[in-house]
């Protein structure tokens, strides 16, 4: 499972922004962006221009005859700044940005005036120098990671980690059948403060938390009770549901195994049961009309899922982090009928998007109606029990990622009906030996990036089946060839048996198609996506006009 948030953390890798040295304007040394009628601090315009020494932030600076108040110090501002000594943050700053101080090395110390509420993701990561760092009780809200790697963390005994009154981190090994109230006065609990706490049964929230970070108690298996203290200003956990809730909006920020979601409810966030390996079931009421990102991610003992016709909105696109990432012990997936915008038609066991006829979310049970156009992004991802599965010669795209880390799958046949393959589509598929690809013309097909990539760089024994006189395009190809030990010309168009010729025998196979309602996609000859008595005659023309005959 740790394997799936890797990928969700390289995912936010590739997202976050290089360093782009880019400002609107500088004044004694110091580079700042416009945000609004607000001064933030951000990098120079080069390594050249990167901070060093003692730094002093004012509280306001005047450019072009403005006087701004500074109320920020932003994203990447002081990053990798390894000659910074000390910096001085004025009174009127409220928001450290992620990745503001990381890789400081010689900051030793550093005061936060109490006008800070906030401290971004990984702000002070890797500061190794950093042994003292004062934090007010006007911070409520710290990402994950701020203070990794910095001295003052390392030197924190053992057990639940404090910065200023924000439960910071479990550091440590939690001992198992523990249960944890936080102590009065706590104002936030900082993302993914608990994350991995395998002993970790129950925890009391007071009212006196005001802020929950994301992923707060992603991959705690034992956890059963959840319960945010009567009369807290922002959470509750109604109905004795185990969970805590967001109480304006009615979303659910973090569940557990025993979590039993009111009928109040409208949304499960972002990440809400990430990771909880002992969630076998899950009734989601007819209240819910959306399921956020990664909501279920990795949550391996889910074996089936219901979706109420209320539901209209299931993350599910490639870089939005899909809802059901990972949820490899799927075998049933339903959507209610009548729901306005999914259904799972013909009993696939899929979450099918009806307006586009896209396949957005599969199941190792999963049959593609030939009513399906296109696999949508991480469709399949992480389904380690998919061992084989029948693409319909109705796809026209296979999105990113669709089947990445399909371990379990050894072949596949893309019809000739595909026309676009996204990024990473079948990379890390390690048991996949046999490809069989029905694509005559690759200049129709629009190819991403690494589609069939392995992690280990070890293509041997795959081999990629094309038809007959097409093996020198593939061979040509640096999206297709690097993947394949061996590109062979042995797939016959025509031959539904799949024993290398073309004759009666496979007349007889379609029929047997036909008759035994089967979607196996060699039976469809004549490329319509149906398979049918058109397809026998597709085939006997096929035999007539053979050479020889």
């Amino acid at each position: 499972m740790k394997q799936l948030f890797r990928f969700s953390i390289l995912l936010l890798a590739l997202l976050m922004p290089a360093l782009a040295y880019a400002h609107d304007f500088e004044v004694d040394g110091i580079y700042y962006n416009i945000n609004g009628n607000e001064a933030e601090v951000t990098h120079g315009k080069d390594i050249y221009s990167r901070y060093h020494g003692a730094v002093t932030i004012p509280a306001s600076v005047t450019y072009n005859g403005t006087t701004y108040p500074v109320t920020s110090i932003g994203q990447q501002a002081f990053l990798r700044c390894s000659r910074l000594t000390s910096v001085d943050i004025p009174n009127s700053v409220t928001s450290i940005g992620a990745y503001a101080f990381m890789e400081c090395t010689e900051l030793t110390s550093i005061d936060i005036p109490n006008s800070v509420t906030s401290i971004g993701y990984e702000a002070f990561m890797n500061c190794t120098g950093l042994t003292s760092i004062d934090i007010p009780n006007s911070v409520t809200a710290i990402s994950s990671y701020a203070f990794y790697n910095t001295a003052w963390y390392d030197n924190q005994p053992d057990g639940l980690v404090y910065a200023g009154m924000v439960a910071y981190k479990y550091k440590g090994t939690m001992s198992s059948g523990t249960n944890i109230t936080l102590k009065e006065g706590t104002l936030g609990i900082a993302s993914c403060a608990f994350e991995g706490c395998d002993g970790l049964t129950s925890i009391v929230i007071p009212n006196s938390v005001t802020e929950v970070g994301v992923l707060a108690f992603m991959d705690c298996p034992a956890l059963t009770s959840i319960v945010v203290e009567s009369g807290n200003p922002r959470y509750d956990s109604r109905n004795n549901c185990n969970a805590i809730i967001e109480t304006a909006s009615n979303m659910l920020i973090a569940g557990c195994k025993n979590t039993m979601i009111p009928n109040s409810v409208t949304e499960i966030g972002y990440g809400a049961f990430m990771d909880c390996t002992g969630l076998t079931s899950i009734v989601i009421p007819n209240s819910i009309t959306k399921i956020g990102e990664l909501a279920f991610q990795g949550c391996t003992g889910l074996t089936s899922v219901d979706i109420p016709n209320s539901v209209t909105e299931i993350v599910c696109d490639a870089y939005g982090d899909p809802a059901f990432l990972g949820c490899w012990g799927l075998t049933s997936i339903v959507v209610e009928s009548g729901n306005p915008r999914y259904d799972s038609r013909n009993n696939c066991n899929a979450i099918i998007e009806s307006a586009s006829n896209t396949l957005i979310v599969g199941c190792k049970n999963t049959t593609i109606p030939n009513s399906v156009t296109k696999i949508g992004p991480c469709a399949f991802f992480g389904c380690d029990g998919l061992t084989s599965i029948d693409i319909p010669n109705s796809i026209t795209s296979i999105g990113d990622n669709a089947f990445q880390y399909c371990a379990g799958l050894t072949s596949i046949v893309i019809p000739n009906s595909v026309t676009e393959i996204g990024d990473w589509a079948f990379a890390d598929c390690t048991g996949l030996t046999d490809v069989y690809c029905y694509i005559a013309d690759l200049s129709s097909v629009s190819t991403g990036n690494n589609r069939f990539e392995l992690d280990n760089g070890d293509y041997s024994g795959r081999t990629l089946h094309v038809l007959r006189g097409t093996a020198d395009s593939y061979r040509g190809n640096r999206n297709w060839y690097p993947y394949f030990e061996r590109i062979v010309e042995d797939i016959f168009m025509g031959d539904v048996n799949g024993d290398l010729e073309v004759n009666i025998a496979d007349v007889n196979a379609v029929i047997d198609i036909i008759l035994n309602g089967s979607e196996n996609p060699s039976g469809d000859v004549n490329g319509d996506s149906e398979i049918n008595i058109a397809d026998v005659n597709a085939l006997i023309d096929i035999i007539l006009n053979a050479p020889g005959n």
